[in-house]
């Protein structure tokens, strides 16, 4: 296998546990971040790659096959979010064994906010924090390691860090990801988020406004935008290059920038693109006269945080969305035409059995076509997690799976957290009123296959002994 120069890597991503719902009703899409510092690189003439892991059904006994027969590449950067640093780790580990002389760069989330543990693992030469593009492309032309911004790394056995790096200004100066680069056709959605395929990610900004304790505040919470040009730009090129149909916009709050999402609905009818999307949003970020204008040019699924149903529960957390305005804004979509996920999380500062029953009954009484139900997880760089280290809350061994509990409260014990999460899903999803809903939607006998997956999973998960 012929090596580029710059080898990016995103690790695999499994999930063990057979009682997790998203083992089998998720999605599968591509890191985004590393297609964008590919493009940054390309543009710049370097030779890159990529390697998606988990789409391409990479293994570790694959991944090392593959290298063993690779021409060593001057830089490998690995991608990892909390629940891939292990995997991330044991690939620096066969890269650096394999390849010695080369460059072994981490980056991501967690890189970012845990950079001495990462680079204290003795396969890992630097970590990239926050934005990546200008970083590894300085980096990539051989600037002296000192004089690069927003990176640590490793002197004699001491860590250093350099100073951070500011943030690139203007989005739309940063080419759109290098999809030429990515194994297209082996990407799919999660099950009920889509109207047709093949699908697509896509962010139209960075950052998010808000400042909830259980997030971690990526870009320093500072938002940028792309123009409502450039995201329809990159739209028209995965519609006539790819063939994709459906756009799925992963921003934290694509509604933050309304002038923009206007302004994007107007081009997509002009264009007379045969393309349905979605996108994640708060409410207090949307309006009638926006829900409008987003059915109009397609979008069909909006799926708004709302955390949980009691008022005290909401101000622990910090998000400042008030309830009323969710049941409007819910309502107001379902009225014209947009189906709506509202997701929720049990187990936050201060929750009690109470707060758990408030949060569950408001959620079963919106009457949103999905609801997910989480288990509160305290990631490393967010102020949950802060709070729960000093106040010895945080469990030992935990793997950040996203369906177990990982904090010890004192208001609720972990059984009851577990219970309401079963309890919750199977209420929802099992009821008369849910099935009957989305048997009525089904349009073709691919949904009428991928509703029965998913009924199936959750019937799996939330009814079978544990």
């Amino acid at each position: 296998m012929k090596s580029p120069e710059v080898l990016l890597i995103d690790p695999p991503w499994e999930i063990e546990s057979r009682h997790n719902i998203w083992r089998n009703i998720g999605s599968c899409l591509p890191s985004l971040g590393l297609a964008y510092i590919a493009a940054y690189l390309e543009e710049r003439r370097f030779n890159v790659g990529i390697i998606d892991c988990t789409a391409s059904g990479m293994g570790f006994k694959r991944i090392r096959e593959d290298f063993s027969i690779m021409h060593p590449p001057r830089i490998v950067g690995i991608t990892a979010t909390t629940p891939l640093i292990k995997n991330a780790l044991a690939i620096a580990g066969f890269a650096k064994e394999r390849f010695p002389g080369s460059k072994i760069i981490l980056g991501g989330v967690h890189p970012t906010v845990e950079t001495e543990e990462v680079l204290s693992h003795p396969a890992v030469d630097i970590v990239v924090r926050g934005e990546g593009e200008e970083t590894m492309l300085e980096i990539a032309r051989g600037i002296p390691t000192e004089k690069i911004k927003g990176i640590s790394y490793k002197r004699n056995g001491e860590i250093i860090h350099n100073p951070g790096r500011e943030l690139i200004r203007d989005l739309d100066k940063i080419p759109s990801p290098a999809y030429h680069l990515l194994p297209m056709n082996k990407y799919y959605p999660a099950i009920g988020s889509y109207r047709r395929l093949p699908a697509m990610s896509m962010f139209a900004t960075r950052g998010c406004p808000g400042r909830c304790t259980f997030c971690y505040r990526t870009f320093e919470g500072k938002v940028r935008k792309r123009s409502a040009e450039n995201i329809i730009k990159e739209v028209e090129l995965l519609y006539g290059d790819y063939g994709i149909r459906e756009i799925a916009f992963y921003d934290d709050s694509f509604t933050v920038f309304k002038d923009v999402v206007f302004r994007f609905c107007e081009l997509l009818k002009e264009r007379k693109l045969k393309i349905s999307w979605s996108c994640f949003t708060r409410v207090d970020l949307v309006n009638k006269k926006l829900l409008l204008a987003m059915k109009g040019a397609g979008c069909h699924l909006i799926l708004f945080g709302v955390e949980t149903g009691d008022e005290e529960i909401m101000k622990n957390i910090k998000k400042k969305i008030l309830l009323e305005r969710v049941v409007e804004n819910v309502r107001f979509a379902r009225r014209i035409g947009i189906d709506t996920r509202a997701s929720f999380m049990l187990g936050n500062q201060g929750e009690t059995v109470e707060s758990v029953k408030k949060t569950v009954d408001f959620a079963l009484k919106l009457k949103s076509h999905q609801i997910h139900f989480n288990i509160a997880t305290a990631y490393p760089g967010t102020e949950l997690y802060k709070w729960a280290k000093e106040n010895g809350f945080l469990l030992e061994g935990y793997d950040y799976n996203m369906s177990d509990v990982n904090l010890k409260l004192p208001t609720i014990s972990a059984s009851i957290l577990k219970y309401y999460y079963n309890y919750a899903h199977r209420k929802f999803y099992l009821s008369p009123r849910a099935i009957f809903h989305h048997i009525l939607r089904l349009r073709t006998f691919e949904e009428a296959l991928e509703y029965l997956k998913g009924f199936v999973a959750v019937l799996y998960v939330f009814t079978h002994k544990r």
